[in-house]
């Protein structure tokens, strides 16, 4: 069973990759698999994270789907943004960028978001970007505001005083270090549920610690005083939401506030005894989940691929 979740957590590789330009000019790694004209899914992926988060979902969808994935700036292969390029705003450019450069006019596809994701996505909820290209969303372990004051990380009663704790964990600017037996321990109890298989502790220890640490700083500062509750409102598709019953970072009390508030919403999934790390804990829970939205309000598609410009091919 180890070497199988060993092999499973191997990152696929894409039929081809590209850098897109966002409104302040930054690079953002993409990355496309699957039949050009199959139904479409965009995978946005969460704090720390990168494109490898989703391997399992692009592994199975890849075979039948057209799927998008892109890496947050200062996460993976996007390089880190320059001063001022820490905001949701920015991640709302980002997305829309990454929207316009993969996908036609009028082109729609499932869009789902992990953690910061699910942020970028709620962010993004008024801009004509998302509107034009949403069909259906799925928010996976996220929250709308109040980061800090509902985080369960810190393993004290709710006060003030753990409110700044987890602000001050959030924004720490320490480095992670090597991975180890150590921060493994640490990371899974932050972030996953009890029963985490090993290697994918292991799969998400890899990739937390390769995030660069001013990536990880910048944002976890931005995350601490987020605040896009108002945009839930202005998701106006068909939005599902999944949350992991122990998530530490983002407790279901998130995604129950974001269920009860979204226009269209499709309902909550609360999966039993998982933690933060869903698409990594509970795969198949997850990517069913997308098959089930890309069935109901994808079809499939024959557009013709977005014009070429404001995208450099990586070579």
């Amino acid at each position: 069973m180890s070497r199988l979740l060993h092999r499973d957590a191997a990152p696929p590789v894409p039929a081809s990759d590209l850098f897109v330009r966002s409104a302040d000019g930054s690079r953002i790694h993409v990355e496309l698999y699957g039949p050009e004209d199959a139904p479409a899914v965009l995978l946005a992926h969460g704090w720390t994270c990168n494109t490898h988060f989703w391997a399992a979902q692009i592994r199975d969808l890849a075979a039948d789907h057209r799927v998008i994935a892109y890496d947050q700036r200062g996460h993976g292969l996007t390089p880190e943004p320059g001063p001022g390029g820490y905001s949701v705003n920015a991640l709302a450019d980002d997305l829309e960028a990454v929207l316009a450069a993969t996908l036609a006019p009028g082109r729609k596809a499932v869009l789902a978001g992990h953690s910061m994701g699910g942020m970028t996505l709620m962010a993004a909820a008024r801009r004509p970007g998302l509107r034009e290209h949403a069909a259906a969303v799925l928010l996976c372990s996220t929250g709308s505001g109040r980061l800090p004051a509902e985080a369960l990380v810190v393993p004290l009663r709710a006060s003030a005083f753990r409110t700044r704790l987890t602000t001050a964990v959030l924004g720490a600017k320490a480095p992670l270090g090597p991975v180890n037996p150590v921060s493994k321990r640490i990371l899974k109890y932050a972030t996953m549920g009890a029963g985490s298989a090993p290697a994918r502790v292991d799969t998400c220890a890899r990739i937390v610690h390769a995030c660069p640490r001013r990536a990880r700083v910048g944002w976890g500062q931005v995350l601490a005083g987020l605040d896009v509750t108002a945009e839930v409102r202005e998701l106006r598709v068909p939005t599902a939401v999944i949350a992991g019953t122990d998530d530490r970072l983002t407790p279901p009390v998130h995604a129950r506030a974001i269920a009860a508030a979204l226009p269209v919403g499709l309902g909550l999934t609360e999966l039993a005894g998982m933690g933060h790390m869903t698409p990594v804990e509970a795969p198949e829970a997850v990517t069913a989940k997308l098959r089930e939205l890309t069935t109901r309000y994808v079809g499939a598609s024959t557009a013709t691929p977005a014009a070429p410009s404001e995208k450099e091919d990586v070579a």
